[in-house]
C-alpha cells in the first residue's frame, strides 16, 4: 500500500469518463499523475506510447508506483466483425504493455487492469462474486483473454488487480448516455423485459473505488458494483421518476437488437454482481442504493 500523497500514478484511457474524472480524484488526494496518451509527450503530467506498435516511453515511467489501465474501444456501438477486432486488439495490446512495463520496472509496481462485469455472462439471478467461474459469449471470452493479458505482471511479483466494473452511472455518459436525452423527454422505458438484473455503480463510487484499491493491498478480481440487486425496468423507472417524467415506452429486445446488431445480448443480459471484495475489505459506497442514486443523478442534473 501506499502513502496518501506519496505515489505516482500512470493512467491510460484519462480522457474518458472514468478516466478523466479518476485523474482528478487522485490529484485532490495529492497523488502525482500521469497521463499515457498515444502521442510525443508535450506536457509534464504526460507519457508517449502507442499500445498498436507495442511502444512506451519507459523512462519516463520509471517512477511510477502503479498503472491504472483503463484503455480499450467503447462497447457501446454496433459490433461488426471489423470493430470486434477492435475492441479485443485494443484492450489486449494496452494491457499486454503495460504488464510489461511493470515487469521491467519491478514487483513494487502495482497493476490495477480494467475488467468488465461481461465475464459472468448472462446468469438470470444468480448471486456473482468474484469467485464465480466465466461465463460464454463474446464479451464473456474477450474479458478472460483481457484479464489473462496481465499474467506476466502477476507472475513476476507485481499486485495485480483486475477491476470488473457493472453499468457506470453518470449524467455525462456511461452506461446512461444514450437513455438519459429520452428520459428527460419523458420517451423512456425498460430495455427488453426490464426484468434483467444491471448491476449498476454511480461515477464517483467507480473512481472512489479505483483510487481505494490503490492503496490497499488487495489483488486479483474485484466487482465493482453497487450492493443494491436492481433490474433495468426497476431502474430506467427510478431515475425517470426522479427526473419527474413517465417511463411507459418498453423497447423490445427485437427493436435493441436492429439498433444494436450483438450488442443486443449483453444489453439484456442479467448479471446479479456482487462487490464482496469492497465490501468485506470496509470500502463504504456513496451511492449505495437506487434511492441514493437517484438523488445524486437528480442533484448532477441541477
Amino acid at each position: 500500500a501506499y502513502d496518501r500523497g506519496m505515489a505516482t500514478i500512470a493512467v491510460s484511457g484519462s480522457s474518458g469518463l472514468i478516466g478523466s474524472a479518476l485523474v482528478t480524484l487522485l490529484r485532490d488526494e495529492g497523488h502525482d499523475v500521469l497521463r499515457l496518451v498515444r502521442q510525443a509527450a508535450v506536457e509534464l503530467d504526460e507519457v508517449g506510447w502507442d499500445p498498436a506498435r507495442g511502444e512506451i516511453n519507459l523512462p519516463a515511467c520509471s517512477g511510477v508506483d502503479a498503472f491504472v489501465n483503463l484503455s480499450g474501444a467503447p462497447l457501446a456501438r454496433r459490433w461488426t466483425d471489423r470493430y470486434r477486432e477492435e475492441l479485443v486488439s485494443s484492450r489486449l495490446n494496452a494491457t499486454r504493455l503495460l504488464a510489461r512495463c511493470a515487469v521491467e520496472l519491478g514487483p513494487q509496481v502495482t497493476l490495477i487492469n480494467a475488467s468488465a462485469v461481461g465475464f459472468y455472462g448472462d446468469r438470470g439471478r444468480e448471486p456473482l462474486t468474484e469467485d464465480s467461474p466465466p461465463g460464454t459469449g463474446f464479451l464473456a471470452d474477450l474479458v478472460q483473454k483481457w484479464e489473462a493479458a496481465t499474467d506476466s505482471a502477476r507472475d513476476a511479483g507485481s499486485r495485480v488487480v483486475l477491476v470488473r466494473t457493472g453499468l457506470v452511472m453518470s449524467n455525462r455518459g456511461g452506461a446512461l448516455g444514450p437513455v438519459m436525452p429520452m428520459l428527460r423527454a419523458g420517451l423512456g422505458g425498460p430495455l427488453g423485459t426490464g426484468e434483467q438484473i444491471w448491476p449498476w455503480i454511480s461515477l464517483r463510487d467507480e473512481v472512489r473505488a479505483i483510487a481505494w484499491l490503490i492503496d490497499s493491498e488487495i489483488s486479483g478480481p474485484v466487482n465493482l458494483a453497487s450492493p443494491a440487486t436492481t433490474t433495468n425496468g426497476e431502474l430506467i423507472r427510478a431515475i425517470a421518476d426522479g427526473l419527474g417524467r413517465p417511463a411507459r415506452l418498453r423497447v423490445p429486445t427485437a427493436a435493441l437488437r436492429l439498433a444494436m446488431g450483438d450488442l443486443a445480448t449483453d444489453i439484456v443480459a442479467s448479471q446479479n454482481e456482487i462487490p464482496k471484495v469492497l465490501l468485506e475489505g470496509g470500502f463504504t459506497f456513496k451511492q449505495g442504493t437506487l434511492d441514493e442514486l437517484v438523488t445524486w443523478l437528480v442533484a448532477e442534473e441541477d
